[in-house]
């Protein structure tokens, strides 16, 4: 299986929680993620959506570099952000949209 590689965000709170981070490395980005039912582009679509949806955008920069880096084009996450307005509300598209211009600056 699989395990993701750390994140800056991980390394930061490793002390505290650790094993809130071995089950995220081990459980989630292992098994989860590797799980043969979707593609790994699939799922970043999946959490992407559900990120920008939920509001919760410090852990939207890390999904959406892993989506890039999971095939998902930058127009295809443009699209996500404009279509979820719709569902999930302005603010939470606009914060996803600012959330995506830095993170496409620095792609």
């Amino acid at each position: 299986m699989a395990q993701s590689q750390p994140t800056s965000a991980r390394e930061a709170v490793r002390h505290i929680v650790p094993d809130l981070i071995k089950y995220s490395e081990n459980v989630l980005f292992g098994e989860v993620w590797e799980r043969p039912g979707l593609s790994k582009r699939d799922r970043s679509l999946i959490v992407v959506a559900t990120l920008i949806a939920l509001g919760r955008e410090k852990q939207l920069v890390g999904h959406l570099e892993r989506a890039l880096n999971n095939g998902v084009t930058k127009n295809e996450i443009s699209e996500i952000i404009t279509h979820l307005a719709f569902y999930a509300g302005w603010p939470a598209a606009m914060t996803a949209a600012l959330v995506a211009k830095d993170v496409f600056e620095k792609h």
